[in-house]
């Protein structure tokens, strides 16, 4: 394991069809498929597992409970000027995908709101947001213009991911192939997938990053820029 340093991302109303007084038979009402349950292969909250802090091969990061993933190295992303940890990432030889946990409501679901937020500063840097489905509903690609070391201008290429759970949200940030071939996500969304979420009984504001502590057995190692969340990540 590993951590590095980093510098410091109308609901629709319902409209009920009026009734058929036609005739004295009812009109049977259409059928309506059932909500898809995103998290149905995880990730979890700590109430819908026997994974606990104390398990073997799970690493406790206060927040987030995680284990080893084929492939993958995990990292942390350490705040610059706080020295706090921001975010989670699982790197490997092709990409990365960085996870941040927050707290959120009880009831309502963060995504919408985030994703506006996310495409307006993305625009307001000059990329393109876009929607499209993924593997925890609907999804951001970003594009985001870059200039290279050797000065040429090009796209830098991410795929935002929402995952609403009981009192938490996870966003979840594909990069480098991982963001454009869905094979090579593969591995990157299993790491998601096997996150275990501690929210915690102490009351947060919906938004608040949740706390991702260090665990005594972690080192330092200096920055790994191909593994760098790259802009329009949110």
């Amino acid at each position: 394991m590993r951590f590095r340093r980093k510098a410091t991302a109308q609901p629709q109303q319902d409209v009920a069809p009026e009734p058929d007084v036609a005739g004295d038979a009812e009109t049977p009402a259409p059928a309506q498929d059932a909500p898809v349950d995103v998290r149905r292969d995880g990730p979890r909250d700590i109430a819908e597992t026997d994974v606990t802090a104390e398990t073997e091969g799970w690493v406790d990061l206060t927040s987030l409970l995680v284990t080893g993933q084929p492939g993958l190295e995990l990292r942390m992303q350490v705040d610059e000027r706080s020295g706090e940890v921001a975010a989670v990432l699982f790197v490997g030889q092709d990409g990365a995908v960085e996870v941040r946990p927050f707290a959120a409501p009880r009831t309502t679901s963060m995504w919408e709101d985030v994703r506006r937020q996310i495409a307006s500063e993305t625009s307001r840097r000059g990329g393109t947001a876009t929607e499209g489905p993924g593997p925890f509903g609907t999804e951001l690609r970003v594009l985001m213009p870059v200039t290279t070391e050797d000065g040429r201008t090009g796209q830098q290429p991410s795929r935002v991911l929402g995952i609403d759970g009981p009192r938490w949200f996870l966003r979840a940030t594909l990069m480098g192939r991982p963001a454009v071939e869905v094979e090579a996500a593969e591995p990157y969304l299993a790491a998601v997938r096997s996150l275990v979420v501690v929210r915690g009984n102490v009351a947060m504001a919906p938004g608040d990053a949740l706390p991702i502590t260090v665990p005594p057995q972690a080192r330092r190692v200096s920055p790994d820029p191909a593994a760098q969340p790259q802009p329009g990540d949110g």
